[in-house]
């Protein structure tokens, strides 16, 4: 391609290097704060290419092979719900294989995990996050509307034992919804070596709540965690993400912070999001976003794809417009789009 020497870098000086990609718009559940109950219009899965249709995995190779030349060194697959995708343990180790990739992640609801592990072991997945929001299987089961909270937690637990490390737990913290379990979650990290990771709720999109959803700032949350004993801060790694980390004495786990609302990590954000169906996001929480499907479909070629992240790059805000008094709610789906 010749763009060896070419970095994704924003007009602020950041340097692009982490591909979050949607594999799947689908979900085998109906978070509150993600999903209306009654479902959205889903893109096409089949073999036949239309512009109605997610990625093929040749396509989503092409488009990985593309960012790494262009300086990305880790890739997030998400979804949806990346493992209900059919064929995604045999695409797996054929992205994990490409040249000039430190690390190959994978973000899941944890409901499939325990009976795909070991091929994503295999695979050389090496970092797994799982959302769960509740310990509690009636509450799960209102929040995701799926009686699934056993086969998570053996999901978790399986993880664990397999050697997948981290194994990351994110908790979105809805008052009057969750943020009673706090506690409860923070607990986990004290005889396991979890990465507890307490997330402010964001309003990006349609809800199916019967109540208003409302973050609660983590530095309430913070203070309740108090009652457990002192949080020592970890210093932060070059590879860190945007959470704020911690751990309590004597503690196995770690516990973390993810505050887009109250803390705004946006100055060191290091990310670009590819979507399912096909297109490139500068910003999680903006509805900016550029094709890359329809040229790619069209005959451009890698050079031109590659001209496309570069412009994308440079278009990505130097912050995002939510505020902890902002209800404004994104047009686009967080199922197509990966969090």
């Amino acid at each position: 391609m010749g763009t060896n020497q070419i970095q994704l870098i924003d007009q602020y000086d950041r340097r692009l290097n982490y591909l979050r990609i949607s594999i799947t718009d689908r979900c085998n559940i109906q978070c509150i704060y993600c999903m209306p109950r009654n479902g959205i219009s889903k893109l096409r899965h089949e073999d036949i290419l239309t512009y109605e249709e997610i990625l093929t995995y040749e396509e989503i190779l092409r488009l990985a092979r593309i960012a790494i030349s262009l300086g990305v060194d880790k890739i997030r697959l998400t979804g949806g719900e990346p493992l209900i995708r059919k064929g995604i343990c045999e695409f797996i180790p054929r992205l994990t294989a490409l040249a000039g990739l430190r690390e190959v992640a994978l973000t899941t609801n944890g409901i499939f995990l325990k009976e795909k592990l070991a091929k994503l072991k295999t695979g050389r997945i090496k970092r797994i996050n799982i959302s769960l929001d509740s310990l509690h299987r009636d509450r799960y089961e209102k929040i995701t509307g799926y009686d699934g909270l056993e086969l998570v937690l053996a999901g978790i637990k399986g993880a664990r034992e397999m050697g997948f490390n981290p194994v990351k737990i994110n908790m979105v913290v809805m008052e009057g919804v969750n943020d009673d379990e706090i506690l409860d979650f923070a607990r986990l990290s004290l005889e396991h070596p979890y990465h507890i990771r307490f997330i402010e709720y964001m309003p990006v999109s349609v809800t199916s709540s019967d109540i208003p959803l409302r973050h609660v700032p983590s530095s309430l949350i913070k203070e309740q965690l108090g009652k457990l004993g002192k949080l020592v801060p970890i210093p932060r790694d070059i590879h860190d993400g945007p959470a704020e980390r911690f751990k309590f004495e004597e503690a196995h786990g770690e516990i973390g912070f993810i505050s887009p609302l109250t803390h705004h990590f946006c100055p060191a954000c290091n990310r670009l999001r590819l979507t399912s169906s096909g297109y490139l996001r500068p910003c999680l929480l903006s509805d900016q976003e550029v094709d890359l499907e329809g040229p790619m479909r069209n005959g451009a070629s890698d050079e031109d794809l590659a001209g496309i992240f570069l412009k994308t790059a440079l278009t990505k805000p130097h912050s995002h417009h939510l505020t902890s008094k902002n209800s404004t709610h994104l047009s686009a789906k967080m199922s197509s789009i990966g969090g």
